[in-house]
């Protein structure tokens, strides 16, 4: 039995709550250095204070999605969280313009981002399912493609929000210790847009019933107790493996002179193992329907398809998170000829950084509209990720290359079409392929591929670039464009174990 197909009003509705969370995470990305800039944070403390993002989702995005594949109530199985999220993120945003306010502000604005972050991915999660459960799989890269085009326009929409107001007259500048009131409104109006999208696919979807969704995937059924059963079957060798390798990252940060950071993925990698070895030892007592054993049975019992699927996503993000930190700096120095940010040139290039990278997301929103459905359609999703994967790194490869800031209009594209792909494509394959009734809590694990990579950039490669390349940021540029070409590379392996039928959309929307 085939769900029935949507029309692209239903595809509209599906998504457009992704537009609202969007629109929240721009706003934090953009703005949250500023704040705590502002209430006291010296530069060399916000990459602590920024930990909470990626840490945030690496804990809840599997939590919700294991409880969110359990749920039925009134308003369905993913709605609520849905709204969960979107009450806390929209407060959130409401109350982060009066931390100068409160007696301690830089610990009153941490604790947002954490709950702010929090809130997000407990709304963000629930969506990446929710398209695989409300389409049939001949669409699914169609309805992925335009979840990815409400995210480029909500990106474009928070990233140019805070210029449009100052252009009204609004002030962009605010005494030692406040916050302007380009970012204070800007949050007010972000909350208020978070909560309405994602009201509107709240209000305007109806999630299939448990028994509606069972006759869909009759042909599909898998025995919920696999996983548990796997779990049990392995030694505590496999536990212990990660405890070791946590414990010698973090015996080797201060002898090897390592960022402090890397304590944290050492301490990630011994928790799973402890983890590990809990759920091993529940698993082997029978105590099944428990949400640690689920996750880490799931987890080290990934299909083959998601198995192949990480690789990609790892080369993927570590270029992107390449780009996040490097690319304002090495246009300002080799497009502007300034590394100082006090100088003229230096902001010039900067503020070219921010248009051009509006530019990315403005592409990837019509990429993801007109371009990917019609290549999925035409040579795979496989093989679609990875023409884009390939054009995007050419992109990057532009910057490696080229000295004309005008030319690097040309690189944002092609890296628009890229990111359009990464934020579709993956998550059309693993809901077209996995078991329904795990979509939830796999697409959780899924993001563990997205924060460990950001993590590892985050450390290792500002001791790569001290060590063999001191002062000269470019060469970042070329590792992302080799990271983007082993991801497309990788996609290779991913088609090999895609069936035929599910690799393709078979039908327009």
């Amino acid at each position: 039995m085939e769900k029935p197909r949507q029309s692209w009003a239903g595809l509209w509705n599906i998504s457009f709550g992704f537009f609202g969370i969007q629109i929240g995470f721009v706003l934090q990305n953009s703005n949250m250095s500023r704040i705590f800039q502002t209430v006291g944070a010296s530069l060399d403390d916000l990459p602590a204070l920024w930990v909470a993002a990626p840490l945030t989702g690496l804990i809840v995005q599997p939590i919700i999605g294991y409880l969110s594949d359990r749920t039925w109530n009134r308003l369905g199985r993913r709605r609520p969280y849905f709204l969960t999220g979107a009450i806390f993120a929209a407060f959130s945003l409401f109350l982060m313009p009066f931390a100068p306010a409160f007696a301690a502000p830089l610990v009153f604005a941490a604790g947002l981002l954490w709950l702010l972050d929090a809130s997000l991915n407990i709304s963000m999660e629930p969506f990446r399912a929710f398209v695989g459960d409300m389409l049939d799989k001949s669409q699914h890269a169609t309805g992925y493609a335009v979840q990815t085009a409400f995210i480029g326009s909500g990106a474009v929409v928070a990233a140019i929000f805070p210029w449009f107001l100052e252009h009204l007259g609004v002030a962009n500048v605010a005494p030692p210790g406040q916050i302007p009131d380009t970012v204070r409104w800007s949050f007010w109006a972000g909350g208020v847009a978070l909560f309405v999208a994602i009201g509107w696919t709240v209000l305007t979807t109806r999630e299939y019933s448990p028994e509606e969704m069972a006759a869909f995937e009759a042909e599909n059924q898998i025995e919920q107790s696999h996983t548990i059963r796997a779990l049990a079957a392995k030694n505590y060798g496999f536990a212990l493996v990660w405890l070791v390798a946590g414990a010698a990252v973090l015996l080797a940060v201060a002898p090897l002179g390592l960022e402090k950071e890397i304590y944290l993925l050492g301490g990630l990698l011994a928790t799973y193992g402890l983890l590990s070895a809990i759920g091993i030892s529940m698993a082997r007592k029978g105590q099944s329907a428990n949400m640690l054993s689920s996750i880490v049975g799931d987890f080290s019992g990934m299909p083959d398809v998601m198995k192949r699927l990480a690789l990609v996503q790892f080369f993927s993000w570590s270029a992107l998170f390449i780009m996040w930190i490097y690319s304002g700096p090495i246009v300002s120095q080799y497009f502007y000829g300034s590394a100082d940010p006090a100088s003229a040139a230096y902001n010039d290039g900067a503020n070219w950084w921010n248009l051009i990278y509006t530019v990315q997301n403005g592409v990837a929103a019509i990429a993801a509209l007109f371009v990917l459905p019609v290549m999925a359609r035409k040579f795979g999703q496989a093989y679609t990720h990875m023409a884009c994967l390939l054009a995007g790194a050419l992109g990057f490869l532009g910057f490696f290359v080229l000295r004309d800031p005008m030319l690097l209009i040309g690189c944002e594209v092609l890296k628009g079409i890229a990111w359009a792909s990464i934020l579709a494509m993956p998550y059309a394959i693993l809901a077209s392929n996995l078991p329904q009734a795990k979509l939830g809590i796999y697409m959780g694990l899924f993001n563990i591929f997205i924060v460990v990579p950001q993590l590892l950039v985050a450390t290792i490669m500002g001791s790569i670039m001290k060590a063999f390349f001191p002062g000269e940021p470019i060469w970042t540029m070329l590792f992302a464009a080799a990271a983007w070409a082993l991801a497309a590379l990788a996609m290779l392996r991913v088609g090999s174990v895609l069936p035929a039928q599910s690799s393709t959309e078979t039908a327009d929307a």
